[in-house]
């Protein structure tokens, strides 16, 4: 017999969170389904169950910053399958999370069935980009090369934060900050920090 399947479902909202726990523990008799409700959730979660084998990923949700979360997750947890379940309208939204590593992307409305039988498609290892992953995100893609430290130092840098400000909030030195830094504008192809919080700035999601 197989063992027993791993999830993690990740949502700011009951409702949505016990809704996709029923439609999983349906589809998957005896899954072991963990409950988070923050990006820092997820990591502690994560932390405890590394073999997790789907992580169903909300991108609004405290700590996340939209699709900035994602990339975070993503690099920091590259073994990790995401299911992107989202209500973003922003049609570029899909397109960017694949970008950035997702393994699919659901809407919100689709139904439970649907939902769960994309998580059996990720289980099997398919990657299920929509049509209009298609076109390419230039930015988004560079983005993705960045390491788990560096999308902390770039986060930190779209919200407005200096070296040393970033150097005390992450434990490390001031010079190690700026090493960080000339790397990330070299990786995202840019000339200058503002030019990468500006860029940065665009895996926001937009208001709903």
């Amino acid at each position: 017999m197989a063992e027993p399947r791993s999830f993690l479902i990740a949502d700011d909202h009951p409702m949505v969170r016990d809704a996709l726990r029923t439609a999983l523990a349906h589809a998957f008799p005896g899954a072991a389904i963990a409950l988070a409700a923050t990006l820092a959730e997820v990591e502690a979660a994560l932390d405890r169950q590394p073999e997790t084998d789907a992580l169903l990923l909300d991108l609004d949700m405290p700590g996340m910053d939209g699709l900035t979360g994602l990339a975070l997750l993503r690099s920091d947890r590259p073994t990790v399958p995401i299911v992107v379940v989202s209500a973003a309208r922003d049609a570029a939204i899909p397109r960017r999370a694949y970008d950035l590593g997702a393994a699919a992307y659901v809407d919100k409305s689709a139904s439970l069935e649907e939902i769960a039988a994309t998580v059996q498609a990720v289980l099997d290892g398919e990657i299920l980009a929509p049509p209009e992953a298609a076109e390419p995100d230039s930015f988004a893609q560079r983005a993705a090369q960045l390491t788990p430290q560096q999308w902390r130092v770039l986060a930190l840098m779209v919200h407005g934060d200096q070296n040393k400000q970033i150097a005390y909030k992450l434990g490390v030195g001031e010079p190690t900050v700026k090493a960080h830094v000339t790397v990330i504008l070299r990786k995202l192809g840019v000339r200058s920090r503002t030019q990468a919080v500006i860029e940065a700035r665009g895996l926001a999601l937009p208001p709903m």
